[in-house]
């Protein structure tokens, strides 16, 4: 609760705001960490992609209500992250959270601050982004129906197009 608590302006009143009726507080970005903000289904593939590598995870904050995913990454004033979706805050930017381990209305956290400082390595998350987009396209690929019949893409099933000419 420290850690996080020590990015606001006020640390004493972000605590407070925390136990207060909301749950939130507002969060400034830049100088402990930044944040890379990824729509909710590429967000969840790319953690479920990162959670499986040895290196303790840094926090990711889930946002029920506008169906994102947000990654704690280090400070880095110089970050351009580009992409369909793709919301980078550092330096000037400011999110609200709710308090560690805990939920408050539609903020929660799918991997909480654990207090040692524990980022994202952004490579790592880079890399994770890119396997989540191959995933969700092999997804839609499959989703597609059939440009012949119609007939639902079922993934197993050749299609009159599948022939060879």
């Amino acid at each position: 609760m420290e850690w996080l608590a020590a990015a606001a302006t006020d640390p004493r009143a972000c605590k407070r705001q925390w136990h207060d009726e909301s749950g939130t507080a507002v969060l400034a970005c830049g100088r402990l960490w930044d944040v890379l903000s990824v729509p909710e289904d590429l967000g969840v593939l790319a953690l479920d992609a990162l959670l499986r590598i040895p290196e303790a995870p840094g926090p990711v904050l889930a946002d029920a209500a506008s169906r994102r995913v947000a990654f704690f990454l280090p400070p880095d004033p110089e970050s351009r992250w580009i992409g369909s979706g793709i919301r980078y805050a550092g330096k000037g930017s400011w999110i609200a959270a709710p308090a560690p381990h805990q939920a408050a209305g539609r903020l929660r956290w799918l991997v909480p601050p654990d207090g040692t400082g524990a980022l994202f390595v952004p490579a790592a998350v880079e890399l994770a982004l890119h396997l989540a987009l191959g995933r969700l396209a092999a997804q839609s690929e499959t989703k597609r129906p059939c440009p012949t019949c119609g007939a639902p893409a079922t993934g197993s099933a050749p299609h009159a197009d599948d022939r060879p000419d």
